[in-house]
C-alpha cells in the first residue's frame, strides 16, 4: 500500500540567512512521500538561488515577482497542493528527521 503523499508548503521572503538548513531538514525526513512547495515570495536576496542548487524533484519553486505576505504565500501553497495531509514549514525552521513520520 502506498503511503499518503504530504504537501509540505514553506514560504519564503529574503531567507537567504536559513533556507538551505530548513529545505536539508526536510529532505533528510524518514518519512519520504512528500512534495515540498516554496513559494518565494518576492525575494531580493540569494533565496532563489540557493532553492534551485537542489537538486530533489519532490521540490516545486513557486516565483512571486512581488511580495504579498506569508498568508497569501501558503494558500497558493495550498492551492497548488497534492498531498492527503499538508505541513506548514517557515523558511527559518527546522524538522527532526521523524517529524513526518510521527505524525502520520
Amino acid at each position: 500500500m502506498q503511503k499518503p503523499l504530504v504537501s509540505i508548503i514553506m514560504p519564503a521572503y529574503n531567507s537567504e540567512k536559513f533556507i538551505k538548513e530548513s529545505i536539508s531538514s526536510i529532505l533528510k525526513q524518514s518519512y519520504s512521500n512528500f512534495e515540498l512547495i516554496v513559494i518565494n515570495d518576492g525575494s531580493l536576496d540569494k533565496t532563489v538561488e540557493i532553492i534551485k542548487s537542489f537538486s530533489d524533484q519532490r521540490i516545486k519553486l513557486i516565483e512571486s515577482k512581488v511580495n504579498y505576505g506569508i498568508a497569501a504565500s501558503r494558500n497558493k501553497g495550498l492551492d497548488l497542493s497534492r498531498g492527503c495531509y499538508i505541513s506548514f514549514c517557515d523558511s527559518d525552521d527546522t524538522w527532526k528527521e521523524k517529524k513526518l513520520e510521527n505524525q502520520i
